[in-house]
């Protein structure tokens, strides 16, 4: 996605949220490189569920090669022909790519001013760029911050519905191993995100 640089000083737990959502975003839009495993495995967590997929996260990434890790993205999310897991919108509301989610996302992102970065052929619909828009909207990247009831709309409308069935998925994956923990973190997350809403709108 483009990005509008910003000087906006951002709450320490929204900053937090953003981070989650570039670091979850960045594992599932490409095999994270020798640097970015040894980043995850200096990584540590509390003891609740999000902190235990943390620190597995870490575990795992300790004793992985960023070639054996590749090995496993590229048969989780490319395959020969398709991967063992399709993580975009449409997919998992209509069983089909390029469906009418596609349509709406594209469509909030113009109201967004979200812009398609021009070397990216992927449908936007992709969790890892639906990842991107969400940090980018709570940190003010494309323009300006946006407020909690906007976060959430867009959080219900086109990553709750079904990033949480995706994570569970990509969790009991035959081949996720270091995926394995990261669908528990990510599982988890939409979990705290959701109920964030929730709570916030009550």
């Amino acid at each position: 996605m483009n990005t509008a640089a910003t000087d906006i000083k951002i709450p320490e737990e929204d900053r937090l949220r953003a981070n989650m959502y570039n670091f979850l975003g960045l594992l599932l839009a490409r095999p994270p490189s020798k640097e970015v495993l040894e980043q995850t495995a200096a990584l540590s967590g509390d003891g609740s569920e999000m902190g235990d997929a943390v620190n597995a996260m870490a575990r795992v990434a300790k004793a992985t090669k960023a070639t054996a890790v590749e090995s496993e993205f590229t048969s989780l999310f490319i395959g020969l022909g398709r991967g063992e897991l399709l993580p975009y919108t449409s997919f998992y509301l209509t069983g089909f790519l390029n469906e009418k989610p596609l349509a709406l996302l594209r469509k909030d992102m113009l109201a967004a001013r979200i812009t398609r970065a021009p070397n990216t052929f992927e449908p936007e619909d992709n969790i890892a760029s639906l990842f991107e828009m969400m940090a980018g909207m709570i940190t003010g990247r494309f323009g300006e911050v946006a407020s909690l009831d906007q976060q959430a709309a867009f959080f219900n409308k086109h990553v709750g519905s079904w990033a949480g069935h995706f994570f569970a998925d990509l969790e009991a994956a035959k081949s996720s191993v270091f995926y394995a923990p990261v669908g528990s973190a990510g599982k988890a997350f939409i979990e705290i995100e959701r109920e964030a809403f929730r709570m916030e709108a009550g």
